[in-house]
This record gives C-alpha cells, sequence and structure tokens, in this order.
C-alpha cells in the first residue's frame, strides 16, 4: 500500500533531507512542494516517484490548488510535513511591522492555510486504512527562546508551535496526529553557519538537515508529539521557564547573537 507524504520547502535544506529520507522508506510516494521547479524536478528524479508542484504558499490561492493535485494525483495523503519558512532578521525598531508581517504570512498563516485544506484528506486516509496520518510542523528553538534580532521570526514559530499543540487535541479523535519538531542551528543553504562552526566553542551548537529528518520521522510516523534538534536544545527551552534572567543576562551579554540567517 502507498503511504503519500507531502513536503514543503522541499527544492533545498530540511525538506530536501526529508524527502530524501522519507525515499528509503517501502511504498512512499512523494508530493515535492517549493517555488524553484528545476530544482523539485531534480530532487524527484533522485526520490523515484513523486508528484512535483512549484508553488508559493503565500498566495491564497495555492493551498487550495495544491490539496486538489494531491487529491486528483493520489486521492491519500498519510503525512503533511509543513517545513517550508525563512527568517530576515533585525530589531523592530529597524524593521517594524512590515518585516513581522512577512514572518507571518510564511512561518504561520502559510501552514495553517495548507494545512486547512489538506486536514479532509487526511482525516478521510486515517478513516479509510484504521490508522492515523500526520502532521509534521516544523518549528524552531527560537518559539522557545528568541534572540535579538530575531522577534518576528520567534513569534511566528511561537505560534506555531501553540497552535500545534492544539490542533494535536482536536485532531486526535479523527486519526491524525500532530507533531511538531524544533530545530536549532541547522546548517542549509540559507544559513551556510560559518561563523559558528568556524570556531570550536559554538560549532557544537550546529546541526545537520539530515538530523532534522530522522526528527520528522519520529514526530509524523513515530507519533512523538515533539522532537528538539539536536536534542540538547531542550535545556535552553527549560532555563526559559525555570531561570529566565539568566536565559536574558546570556542572551543579552551576546551569546548566540553573532550567527545570521533563519534558524531553519
Amino acid at each position: 500500500m502507498a503511504y503519500v507524504a507531502l513536503i514543503t520547502g522541499a527544492s533545498s535544506g530540511i525538506g530536501e533531507a526529508t524527502a530524501l529520507r522519507l525515499s528509503r522508506e517501502p511504498g512512499v510516494r512523494l508530493v515535492l512542494l517549493a517555488r524553484r521547479r528545476e530544482r523539485l524536478e531534480a530532487l524527484a528524479a533522485r526520490t523515484g516517484d513523486a508528484l512535483v508542484i512549484a508553488a508559493d504558499l503565500t498566495d491564497p490561492e495555492a493551498p487550495a490548488a495544491v490539496a486538489e493535485a494531491v487529491r486528483a494525483e493520489y486521492g491519500e495523503l498519510h503525512l503533511l510535513v509543513n517545513n517550508a519558512g525563512a527568517s530576515w532578521r533585525g530589531t523592530f525598531a529597524e524593521s517594524g511591522w512590515e518585516n513581522f508581517e512577512r514572518h507571518l504570512r510564511l512561518d504561520l498563516e502559510a501552514p495553517v492555510r495548507l494545512t486547512e485544506q489538506l486536514l479532509p484528506l487526511l482525516r478521510e486516509t486515517a478513516a479509510r486504512n484504521a490508522a492515523p496520518t500526520a502532521v509534521v510542523n516544523v518549528a524552531s528553538t527560537a518559539a522557545r527562546v528568541a534572540r535579538p534580532g530575531t522577534g518576528a521570526y520567534a513569534a511566528a514559530k511561537s505560534a506555531l508551535a501553540a497552535w500545534s499543540d492544539a490542533l494535536h487535541h482536536e485532531e486526535r479523535p479523527h486519526g491524525v496526529h500532530v507533531g511538531l519538531v524544533l530545530p536549532g542551528f541547522v546548517r542549509t543553504e540559507g544559513f551556510p553557519a560559518r561563523e559558528l562552526t568556524a570556531r570550536l566553542a559554538t560549532r557544537w551548537l550546529v546541526s545537520e538537515p539530515d538530523k532534522v529528518a530522522e526528527a520528522i520521522l519520529q514526530a509524523g510516523p513515530g507519533g512523538q508529539p515533539e522532537r528538539y534538534v539536536p536534542r540538547y536544545y531542550w535545556t535552553f527551552a527549560a532555563l526559559r521557564i525555570l531561570a529566565p534572567g539568566l536565559i536574558r543576562r546570556l542572551l543579552g551579554g551576546g551569546a548566540f547573537t553573532t550567527a545570521t540567517g533563519a534558524d531553519q
């Protein structure tokens, strides 16, 4: 029986790694979604059987078109990975509402709208096969600990994480599991992490897309509620609750603030 998985942001980084990882599973049929068609087609040639959809998810019409294409091609959906996202650094005083709004559109509104359109198919697939389907939302450790210059990104990812918690409880009776993955610094095309990897003192902070891909499988088909990548990043989130003053002093002193680009 085919297992249909849709991955957003599949043209590079975490999305590409997830597609390659899933392609090794028996019976998987991939739906590769991103803006760059040529990159998706090259990835499809490596993964085998795949439906390529080139779309901009910030377009209000895109989610319905994606859902229609998946239903027409496969008639089922077992896994939705909401991975597409980006970060544009800037303090609020410098970047204002304009920067805030573009984060909300891509990092929050886009996955919410896509999930809304695909949720009926996820429910139908779970009922038809008497087995859970899954949504995995790729947030960020920034959802728990916001660094200076990333407030807009952190706010969008924090909202995504909170929504994921609520959606899990709402959809569990319908056979849809909702998992959350919270990467820290991950070396990708948009975030090469050179400033961190060049120093022994900060090299340990950086992970690889393959590690996030494994976490996505654990939070999706594996049924785990959430995964930090690397795993030890949960300590920063815990300290934010247990010792918020310490975290503020660390960040205020410049810890973890030299990196540029997106966390995922």
